[in-house]
């Protein structure tokens, strides 16, 4: 991990505080456990293969920040993040996907994460040959006479004018590489269309001829494509892989949602024609502790992944989890349900507030919001009254009151021109108000 992503346990939550609200027990987790791979890099070279990370289980009901957390701290630390759902994975002989398929999936996450981070290394001189591809269409040499080798002063003019902005009108004819035209070949394995059908596809697209087609565009989308054309083959896809693997290795993390899905203590001994979750528990064991996984990208060592399990728990606990796959999660966090004071935190503290993403989309069609104090609270009462009387689905509640808050007017919005909307408590009951009340019309629509 690089010494710019070095953050201080108290600057990982204060980071975190900006997005999400409340869970202090789960950010001060997560902060520790980022801070730990920095200091695993400094210790001595002897012991740093022997030190694991201390994966995390985070126990909340729905919509209480538990996957925010985790997406949010593999953005701060600039690593490979993949969210999966353990309900989603079969025992191996079944049909369906292998927990193996999580590494996979991770290594190509970060092949894409730092191909575009090599692309953008590159991009000045990537940016240069894009200019004297678009010079050369539109000043193409002339047939039957050798190319010179100093620029001509047409061409230099061209140039000036094209840096300034006043070709921006003109068309060019773009040779551009075919994505879509390659041909494919799927192979059908076990766990489905899986890596040897990638592999066999790699092989293939080596060995055909790349197709090319023409196209007309004017020229800063002709220099926008050539760039980037240009900047990947610039990029050593070699040295992409080498790197991608050390940092899936170093610094990825995985999110498994829905763990308490495989749990079995609710059902143990009832049996039935459901794909053994224990064994979905059992496959998963050798990746959490420390394994190899086959890539196309190369072999990727798990001993040092970051593994954050997530669950409600309403029915199965964690010690209902085969006593292997507990040992490897020794940290557990509960995350609390939210209150009204929540909600109404949630709806005006993140940088990302709903307030603020209802009244900027709102601004795009000229009608200003005007969220005051006592309608805020307002709708948080309501989001909370719901969640008391029907299913407590946290923060995402919210988000459909604010829906059905606002409905008419995002439908009127382009109809209405320049005007200001006050949205206080009397306009909140007033839309909200018979819906609350009606239980079984709550159900359906908020």
């Amino acid at each position: 991990m690089s010494e710019s992503r070095a953050f201080t346990p108290r600057e990982v939550v204060s980071e975190l505080d900006r997005y999400i609200v409340g869970q202090r027990d789960a950010k001060r987790a997560v902060a520790i456990a980022l801070r730990n791979r920095w200091r695993r890099q400094r210790v001595p070279e002897e012991l740093r293969d022997e030190i694991a990370p201390k994966n995390i289980i985070m126990i909340g009901p729905t919509g209480v920040g538990k996957t925010e957390i985790a997406r949010r701290l593999a953005r701060l630390a600039q690593a490979p993040f993949l969210k999966v759902e353990a309900s989603k994975f079969t025992e191996v002989g079944y049909v369906g996907r292998d927990v193996e398929s999580i590494v996979r999936d991770l290594a190509d996450l970060a092949v894409n994460l730092i191909t575009e981070e090599e692309k953008r290394s590159v991009m000045a001189k990537a940016r240069e040959r894009a200019e004297e591809r678009v010079l050369d269409s539109l000043l193409p040499p002339t047939p039957g006479f050798a190319v010179e080798s100093e620029p001509s002063e047409t061409r230099e003019k061209l140039r000036r004018m094209l840096r300034q902005g006043q070709l921006d009108d003109r068309d060019v004819e773009a040779e551009l590489a075919d994505g879509g035209g390659a041909p494919t070949l799927s192979l059908f394995t076990p766990q489905g269309v899986e890596e040897l059908g990638m592999q066999f596809k790699d092989l293939m697209g080596g060995m055909l001829p790349r197709k090319t087609r023409k196209r007309r565009l004017k020229v800063p989308a002709a220099l926008e494509a050539f760039s980037a054309e240009e900047a990947a083959r610039l990029v050593d896809m070699d040295r992409v892989r080498e790197l991608a693997v050390e940092r899936v290795e170093q610094s990825g993390i995985v999110f498994i949602d829905e763990i308490d899905k495989v749990a079995v203590g609710a059902d143990r001994g009832k049996g039935g024609p459901d794909v053994s979750r224990e064994g979905v528990q059992r496959d998963l064991l050798p990746i959490v502790e420390g394994s190899t996984v086959q890539t196309k990208h190369g072999p990727v060592r798990t001993d040092h992944i970051l593994f954050v399990a997530a669950g409600a728990f309403h029915v199965a606990k964690p010690s209902d989890l085969i006593p292997e796959l507990q040992g490897r999660f020794p940290i557990r966090v509960e995350l609390g349900s939210l209150s009204r004071d929540d909600f109404v935190r949630i709806l005006t503290e993140p940088r990302n507030s709903l307030v603020r993403q209802y009244t900027e989309l709102l601004r795009t069609e000229g009608v200003e919001l005007e969220f005051t104090e006592d309608g805020v609270h307002a709708i948080a009462e309501t989001a909370a009254t719901v969640n008391d009387r029907t299913d407590d689905i946290g923060a995402r509640r919210l988000h459909t009151v604010m829906e059905r808050l606002l409905d008419e007017v995002s439908f009127d919005a382009p109809d209405l021109g320049s005007t200001r909307l006050r949205v206080d408590a009397a306009f909140v009951r007033e839309r909200l108000a018979d819906l609350v009340q009606d239980e079984d019309l709550s159900r359906y629509i908020l």
